[in-house]
């Protein structure tokens, strides 16, 4: 008898992606504002045309931003090199990869990969911590009906959010002690910044803004655990664009009211760092803090590929077998 092959697992961390160089930044910006779950009305044509439009007028302005953080996003890098830290502690008997939604590596070449070595089950964990249609079920789904076009039997499983996971909140409250080096907490305000939404999408349904909420609220009290007592702690919303109505408070209004001493951000809806996080909240906003007349301003990095990071994937995939 020939030797039966042995069919192996696989986990693939989903994000949204960011462009690879600054060729690609027109087709991030077409395949986000062309994604149903962002831009929600009903009509595709009408969506494709509001994204056409988005994508001409916010190329250039999005290419000098990635242009200042050296040609290309900073995602990608740090998502290899997770990637590789959980393949090292799962072992080879696990595949670990990973698929963006709006840049390359897509998930159709992922699956396509994972076909070949005949994967029996595939783990997809959103690298979101808090579930919202725009990000978690946008790549979910997007994973998912690639794979049923390609074709395959693998067994697909997944996870929806992780907020709560205890070591995940270590790896954040660790981030948060290495950005305080050097300075008393209570000289500090810490915000933790979210990414926005328009209303209308919570109002739909979207629980991401409960999420949010909770999550805050379980930092805070590992925050008290670990006497890292900050003169107040707040919650705010990053991101706004258009003139619609967004979840508030705004990292801006929210900067204006508290006090102007010290102040550390923590990026709460992203997990690896990106354009949003390296420019928009350590550039933009530092420039906003430095004209309201903080003393200081700092930017927690986001777990990335840190070891406590690490511990919490695993134990994820280990809870979802």
């Amino acid at each position: 008898m020939g030797k039966e092959t042995i069919k192996k697992e696989a986990i693939v961390l989903l994000n949204m992606g960011g462009p690879n160089n600054l060729e690609e930044v027109e087709m991030f910006l077409t395949n986000m504002f062309n994604d149903k779950n962002i831009l929600t009305m009903k009509s595709r044509l009408l969506r494709k045309f509001i994204a056409t439009m988005i994508t001409f007028t916010r190329t250039e302005s999005s290419q000098e931003i990635y242009r200042q953080l050296g040609g290309k996003s900073p995602l990608v890098d740090h998502t290899k090199k997770l990637v590789a830290k959980l393949q090292e502690r799962v072992g080879d008997g696990v595949i670990v990869d990973f698929a963006m939604r709006y840049t390359p590596p897509f998930a159709n070449e992922v699956i396509e990969r994972l076909n070949k070595e005949q994967v029996a089950k595939i783990y997809l964990i959103p690298l979101y911590p808090q579930y919202s249609t725009t990000t978690t079920k946008s790549s979910l789904e997007d994973f998912e009906e690639h794979y049923h076009t390609i074709g395959g039997d693998a067994v697909l499983v997944e996870i929806k959010h992780f907020f709560e996971n205890t070591t995940y909140n270590k790896a954040i409250i660790e981030r948060i002690k290495e950005s305080m080096q050097g300075g008393a907490y209570n000289d500090f305000d810490l915000i933790f910044s979210a990414h926005g939404l328009p209303q209308k999408i919570i109002d739909s349904g979207d629980v991401y803004e409960k999420h949010v909420n909770k999550h805050v609220a379980i930092l805070k009290e590992m925050l008290q655990e670990e006497a890292m007592e900050f003169h107040e702690v707040h919650l705010a919303y990053q991101s706004k664009v258009g003139p619609m109505q967004w979840l508030e408070p705004s990292l801006e209004e929210k900067l204006k009211s508290v006090r102007n001493r010290g102040v550390l951000i923590f990026p709460l809806a992203f997990t690896i760092d990106n354009s949003e996080t390296d420019f928009e909240l350590d550039v933009e906003y530092r420039e906003i803090a430095e004209e309201l007349g903080f003393k200081e301003y700092r930017v927690a990095k986001c777990p990335n590929d840190s070891d406590l990071f690490v511990d919490a994937l695993s134990e994820i995939y280990n809870k979802m077998k």
